[in-house]
């Protein structure tokens, strides 16, 4: 039996799996042990993508980042600990690198994140090889690179496609931005693969292994959804990382995934749909 904690607004983006007998859905709060606890009872695979994953958010309230991805992350391990989970797949996030030294950026880079968002996943991290070291817990570390795809929001391609198709401005942070892009079909079979394999507690970056300039990505969007929308370059944003792009050996190696010829080829579809809100 599948299930999906959440305490969020994303339930809307379920009613299609839920008719799926093997599908459980439970709606609770990382940061309650006890609601943890009873609804890991069974599972053999725990895949811990519950986070306040928004950089600008963290920064706006700092106190809520840390209860959920720090705390609610303990919790997820302590949990998975007591009830004998076979695995966790801890979500990890680029953002734990802050401004690399050198692209690709390899695993073995120190971590210095520019946010809390980061610094939370950081801490995460070291609480999962932590609970692999003291009690054995079998765990998957995956740093995401940006995740793009139907039913997101928030991030900058769904804002920029419903804003192009408003013919509205779009504020673009920094023209030189350099962004590894990944799609979520590919976030999701790394998911499944890092599962049933053999990973061990290192954690592997899960990117296209290709940079994206973000003021060519506003001007491919732009193109697609045929808008009128005028670009507002602005300075850069200190808390947010200028230039990423993964070094994606170990996503192929380890977990038998090729990075995709073209990061954003799913954008015109992507253009022609509309997003969750």
């Amino acid at each position: 039996m599948g299930f999906f904690y959440i305490n969020t607004q994303l339930s809307q983006n379920t009613p299609v799996i839920r008719i799926n007998p093997r599908f459980k859905f439970i709606k609770g709060d990382l940061r309650k042990y006890s609601e943890i606890k009873e609804a890991v009872q069974g599972m053999d695979f725990i895949f811990h993508l519950g986070a306040q994953s928004n950089i600008m958010g963290a920064v706006i309230d700092p106190d809520y980042s840390f209860k959920t991805n720090v705390i609610g992350t303990y919790n997820v391990l302590k949990a998975a600990s007591t009830n004998k989970i076979q695995k966790v797949i801890f979500s990890s996030s680029r953002e734990v690198y802050g401004e690399p030294e050198e692209i690709p950026v390899r695993e073995d880079a120190p971590c210095r994140s520019k946010n809390p968002y980061g610094a939370s996943k950081i801490a995460g991290e070291l609480y999962c090889s932590v609970f692999h070291s003291i009690f054995n817990l079998n765990i998957a570390i995956l740093r995401f690179s940006n995740v793009y795809g139907s039913r997101d929001f928030d991030r900058v391609i769904p804002l920029w496609i419903e804003k192009a198709k408003k013919n509205e401005k779009l504020n673009l942070y920094g023209a030189n931005k350099i962004i590894d892009f990944i799609s979520v079909e590919k976030a999701v079979e790394a998911l499944i693969q890092s599962a049933y394999s053999e990973t061990g507690p290192s954690p592997i970056n899960i990117g296209s292994g290709k940079g994206t300039n973000i003021l060519d990505l506003a001007y491919k969007i732009l193109a697609l959804t045929k808008s009128r929308s005028e670009i507002n370059l602005l300075p850069p944003r200190e808390i947010e990382v200028n230039n990423y792009v993964a070094d994606v050996t170990l996503m192929s190696s380890l977990l038998g995934i090729l990075p995709p010829s073209d990061p954003l080829d799913n954008l015109m579809y992507l253009s022609n749909s509309t997003f969750a809100n």
